[in-house]
């Protein structure tokens, strides 16, 4: 729902034309847009703070055009994610502002200034220059999302003498974001080192053993150090959108 379409509804209210129950009925189920093959969620916003974001793997170009005119009729700003450069296209075909964050993977559309909502820094950690593309995505949507969000990479455990080098700068994130592969220790290494939220990230990265990132999900799962939680496989979008939600100032 646009505000300009909430503000009529909260007039009606206010006018007595709509009742305070209906109002109430028709903000929480609505409203969605149906198109061929997707029921897009406009209403998003207004219920968890940020518009709803397209995964485009497996859409066709036409779906993903249809999808994000639909969502940028309802808001100025867009994000997209597992966006090819087909993706980015029929993305830019629906507003011509979409930048490809290529490493990402992800697209944006900034019609207006994201939100300031986050009460302090996210900091994203990978243990190698090969887990980059999932903390790019990270990166990108935790910014997306209205963050101030940097990347420290290739700090892993084989020379952790390179990430305690950073020891202050992770000390001074609100939320991070550990990337890693192979065996994930990384994140048990950071949580150890701070007293803040640890987001971990296990990666397909590595060699026959780390089973397509299932070692290194188990060994994150199974971490000693306190404060940490672990998302999906190579989930780089729900770790930014995660540590988004920790890091929103109140009333954000």
């Amino acid at each position: 729902m646009s505000p300009d379409k909430l503000l009529d509804l909260l007039r009606d209210v206010r006018a007595g034309r709509t009742g305070p129950d209906e109002a109430l009925r028709r903000l929480r189920t609505l409203p969605f847009v149906k198109l061929d093959g997707a029921h897009v969620d406009t209403h998003r916003e207004l219920r968890c703070g940020h518009p709803e974001v397209i995964f485009c793997q497996g859409k066709t170009p036409a779906q993903i055009t249809r999808i994000a005119k639909t969502l940028l009729a309802h808001g100025p700003n867009l994000l997209a994610t597992r966006a090819d450069r087909a993706a980015y296209l029929a993305v830019r075909k629906a507003d011509r502002r979409a930048v490809y964050h290529e490493a990402a993977r992800c697209v944006t559309v900034c019609g207006a200034p994201w939100k300031d909502r986050g009460a302090g820094l996210i900091q994203v950690v990978t243990a190698g220059t090969s887990d980059l593309p999932v903390a790019e995505e990270a990166l990108v949507t935790a910014r997306a999302l209205g963050n101030r969000a940097e990347l420290l990479s290739d700090v892993g455990v084989a020379g952790v003498h390179r990430l305690l080098a950073h020891a202050e700068r992770l000390a001074a994130a609100n939320v991070l974001v550990v990337v890693a592969g192979m065996e994930g220790a990384l994140a048990s290494v950071v949580g150890g080192l701070v007293s803040r939220p640890v987001i971990a990230v296990p990666t397909s990265v590595g060699y026959g053993a780390s089973f397509h990132g299932l070692a290194p999900l188990l060994t994150m799962l199974n971490s000693c150090a306190a404060g940490v939680a672990v998302v999906n496989i190579d989930n780089g979008f729900g770790a930014g959108y995660l540590a988004g939600l920790i890091n929103r100032r109140p009333g954000a």
